[in-house]
C-alpha cells in the first residue's frame, strides 16, 4: 500500500486539519431564505391580509417545519413578519414548554460567544441504508428539523440544539449552530473561580426527542427515529473499536472547555494520575491528533496506547487561534512551564493594525482553527462589494454572510470593507514557528498553507514537553514520527533542550526540506536522520538506530487526521481509513522501541 501522510493529496482533495473548507464560495444570500414583507408606516406589528401571498408563503414555511398552522398564524399576528428569527424563537419556545400561544415563556437564550470557534464538525449522511431499511423517507422531516437532528447526532441535547436555533436563526449553518452551543457551554462552564469545569457527554436522552419534530409526528415515529439515531451514531462513531455486544458502553467524553490537565498559571484540574505499568518509560512518548474525531476513535487510541487517558486541549488558551487536539503521553504533568515570551492571545494582540478597520459587529477575539487552504480573491471581493453596497451598519443578512465567511476562512480586516486571508508568515507566527520557517526551498504558497494546517501548535506542545528540560539537562534523543514541518523539534529547541539526535520520519519531501533547512539555520550540533516512510522502520532498522544512539528518550508524533477530521465528507472512516490507519504504525513502532530498549537495558 502506498502510505501517505496528512500533507498528501487524497484523490486531489485537500482536507484541512479541522475546518470546513469549500473551494467554491457562494455570494451573499438574498435578504433571507424565508419570505419577508416590507411594511411602511406601522405603529404596531406589521400585518397583511390573510390572502397576501408573502404571508401565505411564510405560514407554509413554518408549517413545513412541523409547527401547527394556527400557532404560526397567531405568532405572526402578535409579532409581525419583519423579524423571522423572532418568529422562529417564539414558535420554538411555545413548542418546548408545550403551552398555547397565549402564555409564552420569556426567552433566556445566551448570546453567542465572540471567541469560540468551529472545530471538527461533521455532517450526517441521511441516505444511509440504516434509515432506508426502517422505512423513514427523507421527506418525512423538514430541512430545519434535519439540522436539529444532526446536532443531536453530533452529541448535543435537543434543548441545546433548539436554543442554538433560537439564537442564530433557522438559516444558520450546522457550523454556526454548533459554535453557538459551544459558546453557551463555555459561558456556563467557567462561572466562578471555584466551579469545577463540566464534562460534556454524548446525549442519549429520548425524553426530549419529540421536540425536534412537528406536532403531527406520532410517538411511534419518535421512538423509531430515536432507535435508529442510536444505531446510526454507534455505527458512525465506533469504527472498528467495539464489538456488537459493547453497544451500550460509554465513550470517552470531551471536556468543555478543553484545557487539558491545566493551563499555565492556572489551577490544575488533575493533581495526580497513575499510569499503567506497561506505559512507563523509557522511552517517553507523546501522541497527537484531532480531538473531535468520530466516536470511538479516542477509545481505540487510548486502548492501544496502554489505556492512558487523553489530554484534550484547545490552543486558543495558548495563542490567538483555536486548535482542538487530543494528546496521549506518559510525561509527568507537574512543573510544566510555558514558552517565553508569551505569544499573542487575541486577534488584536496578534494583528494590532487590523483594529482600525475592525467593525463593531464583528465580535471575534480569536481565530478559528487554521486550515490547509485559504480563501480566494473572488470571495474577498464579493465581501467588499456586499459591504460597499450596504448601509452603515450593514443589514442583518449581509453581516451574517460576512461573519460566516470570516469565521470559516479566518479573514481579517485590512481596510474599509476589505478583508483578507492570513499570509503564511502570519500563520507561522500564530502556530509558534519562526518567521519564514516554511518559506523558500521549493515550497509554494499552496504547500506552505497545507504544511502549516497540518502542524502542531508549538506553544501548546512545548508546555507539555517542558517537563523534559530538567530531566535531560545534557540533551535528548528523539524519534519523530510523521514529523511534518518539525513542530516537536521547534518546541524542544525553543525550550532550550539540546537535540542530540533526531530520527525524523516524514513522507513529504517538501516538509523534510523545511526541517533540514531549520536544522541548519539554527546551528544544531546534533545528528538529523531523514526517513521517508514509517513502514521502512521495521525491527531490524530500529535495533540498528537504538544501538547507534543508545536508545530514544522520546517518541513523538501525530499520525494523519485525513479520515478523522470533520471536514472530510468523502472518507471519514476513522482509524480504518487509508491515511489515519497509520496510527497503528505509530503504536507498532513505539511498542518495538520499548521492547528492544527493554531487552538492551
Amino acid at each position: 500500500m502506498d502510505w501517505t501522510d496528512d500533507s498528501e493529496d487524497d484523490d486531489n482533495i485537500s482536507w484541512e486539519s479541522d475546518e470546513e473548507a469549500k473551494p467554491e464560495n457562494s455570494g451573499p444570500p438574498p435578504a433571507t431564505n424565508l419570505p419577508t414583507v416590507e411594511q411602511e408606516d406601522h405603529t404596531g406589528p406589521s400585518r397583511v391580509s390573510p390572502a397576501d401571498p408573502s404571508r401565505s408563503k411564510l405560514i407554509s414555511h413554518f408549517v413545513g417545519m412541523g409547527f401547527v398552522e394556527d400557532m404560526v398564524t397567531k405568532v405572526i399576528d402578535e409579532n409581525g413578519e419583519r423579524d423571522v428569527n423572532t418568529l422562529l424563537e417564539t414558535l420554538l419556545t411555545y413548542k418546548v414548554i408545550g403551552t398555547s400561544t397565549s402564555s409564552p415563556r420569556p426567552s433566556n437564550n445566551k448570546k453567542k460567544g465572540p471567541d469560540d470557534d468551529f472545530s471538527d464538525i461533521s455532517s450526517v449522511d441521511f441516505s444511509d441504508a440504516d434509515y432506508v431499511e426502517n422505512e423513514i423517507e427523507e421527506e418525512d422531516i423538514s430541512e430545519e428539523d434535519r439540522k436539529l437532528l444532526t446536532l443531536v447526532e453530533m452529541g448535543f441535547s435537543t434543548d441545546e440544539a433548539a436554543s442554538a436555533v433560537g439564537r442564530c436563526g433557522q438559516n444558520a449553518s450546522i457550523l454556526e449552530l454548533a459554535d453557538s452551543i459551544h459558546a453557551a457551554q463555555l459561558a456556563e462552564g467557567v462561572e466562578g473561580p471555584e466551579e469545577e469545569f463540566p464534562w460534556t457527554c454524548w446525549s442519549e436522552d429520548e425524553s426530549t426527542t419529540s421536540f425536534i419534530f412537528g406536532a403531527s409526528t406520532d410517538k411511534k415515529r419518535i421512538r423509531r427515529w430515536s432507535d435508529i439515531d442510536r444505531r446510526k451514531r454507534m455505527k458512525m462513531y465506533s469504527q472498528g473499536s467495539r464489538n456488537e455486544d459493547d453497544e451500550d458502553l460509554p465513550s470517552l467524553s470531551l471536556p468543555n472547555p478543553m484545557i487539558g490537565f491545566g493551563l499555565p498559571n492556572g489551577r490544575p484540574l488533575l493533581t495526580h494520575r497513575k499510569l499503567p505499568e506497561a506505559a512507563m518509560g523509557p522511552p517517553y512518548f507523546y501522541y497527537e491528533n484531532v480531538a473531535l474525531a468520530p466516536r470511538g476513535v479516542w477509545d481505540t487510541i487510548s486502548r492501544f496506547l496502554y489505556d492512558i487517558e487523553p489530554e484534550f486541549v484547545d490552543s486558543k488558551f495558548f495563542c490567538a487561534a483555536a486548535r482542538k487536539r487530543g494528546y496521549i503521553h506518559n510525561l509527568p504533568i507537574h512543573n510544566r512551564f510555558p514558552l517565553l515570551p508569551l505569544p499573542p492571545r487575541t486577534i488584536f494582540e496578534a494583528f494590532p493594525m487590523t483594529k482600525k478597520w475592525w467593525p463593531s459587529w464583528d465580535t471575534r477575539t480569536h481565530l478559528n482553527c487554521l486550515q490547509t487552504c485559504t480563501a480566494s480573491a473572488k470571495l474577498t471581493e464579493r465581501i467588499r462589494s456586499a459591504l460597499a453596497d450596504s448601509d452603515d451598519p450593514p443589514s442583518h443578512n449581509t453581516r451574517q454572510f460576512v461573519i460566516n465567511e470570516c469565521r470559516k476562512w479566518n479573514l481579517v480586516w485590512v481596510g474599509l470593507h476589505k478583508v483578507a486571508p492570513l499570509e503564511p508568515d502570519e500563520i507561522e507566527m500564530l502556530l509558534g514557528f519562526p518567521r519564514n520557517h516554511t518559506r523558500g526551498g521549493g515550497s509554494s504558497r499552496t504547500e506552505r498553507y497545507k504544511s502549516l494546517g497540518n502542524s502542531f501548535q508549538v506553544d501548546t506542545v512545548a508546555y507539555h514537553l517542558s517537563v523534559l528540560k530538567d530531566m535531560f539537562p545534557n540533551g535528548i534523543t528523539m524519534l519523530s514520527l510523521f514529523s511534518g514541518i518539525g513542530g516537536a523539534e521547534v518546541a524542544l529547541h525553543r525550550l532550550g533542550i539540546h537535540l542530540k539526535a533526531v530520527v525524523s520520519v516524514e513522507i513529504s519531501e517538501v516538509n523534510r526540506n523545511i526541517v533540514r533547512s531549520w536544522w541548519e539555520q539554527t546551528n544544531q550540533t546534533g545528528t538529523l536522520i531523514d526517513i521517508a516512510d514509517v513502514q521502512q522502520l521495521n525491527g531490524d532498522k530500529l535495533e540498528q538506530l537504538i544501538h547507534t544512539f543508545g536508545g530514544f528518550d522520546l517518541v513523538v508524533g501525530g499520525s494523519p487526521c485525513n479520515n478523522l477530521a470533520g471536514s472530510n465528507r468523502v472518507s471519514r472512516d476513522g482509524l480504518e481509513g487509508k491515511h489515519s490507519a497509520l496510527f497503528y504504525d505509530y503504536f507498532r513502532i513505539l511498542d518495538l522501541v520499548k521492547n528492544i530498549m527493554g531487552k538492551e537495558s
